[in-house]
């Protein structure tokens, strides 16, 4: 398999690319991950454009999901993984859902200035972070939102579109794992209990339902708590990538900090190793699903 694409842009991200690709020698599984909101590199020109300090625009983080996942390059298969932070620029966005409130300077007609998630602050250039903290001193130049897709979204998506494809021609079929933690604070909506896991296949349209459920099966007999689809289904990566029907199935994991992490000082906690292992594992038994679990018109022909 060919090397994966990644991206020539370096912006001030403590002289880190805005994001790369963790590949195995070579890639043996037909899985791909992803952890778009683990990027942990505040440049000081966005600190300082920031009304926030250092640990409060960190709430949007998934901090170190990247690192629990890191264990799937010696599996063989790669891991894409943000620098830059969700706070920053986040890619599990349409590309231009945009608040024309947050800028100085007229949107393209293009862009979705109406969807929920743009109401709720947490657009494609979020104007908040978690629990309704404004994240920006000043409106911003709308030149500004227009760079960072440019630069950093469609070369993130370009690179996880040739992952994808370069997998499914290798394998003809390909499985995408959307990584994600969520605050210890969240509740299932249905029984008002917190889970350790929620996983999110969009009801089903995102990723073969078998698949999913083998997914809660191996958490469950770990002795997690697992919900599915609520409150997150999955968000536009899940969504725009999972296309069972043609053989690309993508499913969305969020984890419980509360597992893992100190929420308040954003440092790891006795749990992360345990966890790290545990998620070794999940990742070694749902490689290992067979292909017979799935229906045969989810798996492409080759």
């Amino acid at each position: 398999m060919q090397p994966p694409f990644k991206a020539p842009f370096v912006a001030d991200f403590n002289g880190l690319p805005a994001f790369d690709v963790l590949c195995p020698a070579d890639q043996r599984v037909p899985y791909v991950f992803n952890s778009p909101h683990s990027g942990r590199q505040y440049s000081q020109q966005f600190l300082a454009s920031s009304r926030l300090d250092e640990s409060a625009i960190r709430r949007s983080e998934d901090a170190f999901v990247d690192d629990l996942f890191a264990h799937v390059i010696p599996l063989g298969a790669p891991l894409l993984r943000a620098h830059f932070p969700r706070a920053y620029l986040d890619v599990n966005r349409e590309p231009y859902e945009l608040d024309p409130k947050m800028f100085d300077g007229r949107l393209p007609s293009y862009a979705n200035i109406r969807s929920i998630r743009v109401a709720g602050g947490l657009g494609t250039v979020a104007r908040i972070v978690s629990e309704n903290h404004e994240i920006y001193r000043h409106r911003l130049p709308v030149e500004e939102a227009l760079n960072r897709i440019e630069e950093i979204y469609k070369p993130y998506h370009s690179t996880l579109r040739r992952l994808l494809a370069q997998t499914h021609v290798t394998f003809g079929y390909a499985v995408l794992i959307d990584c994600h933690s969520m605050p210890s604070s969240v509740k299932c909506q249905a029984t008002d209990v917190r889970p350790d896991f929620i996983l999110g296949d969009r009801y089903g349209t995102s990723c073969n339902s078998e698949l999913t459920e083998y997914a809660c099966s191996i958490l469950r007999g770990m002795g997690y708590s697992v919900s599915r689809n609520k409150p997150y289904a999955g968000g536009f990566i899940t969504e725009h990538y999972g296309r069972p029907a043609s053989g690309l199935h993508a499913l969305q994991i969020e984890i419980n900090r509360g597992l893992y992490m100190n929420e308040a000082t954003h440092e790891r906690s006795p749990g992360f190793d345990d966890l790290f292992h545990n998620l070794k594992q999940f990742a070694q038994e749902l490689i290992a699903m067979p292909d017979a679990a799935l229906p045969a018109d989810t798996i492409a022909a080759e």
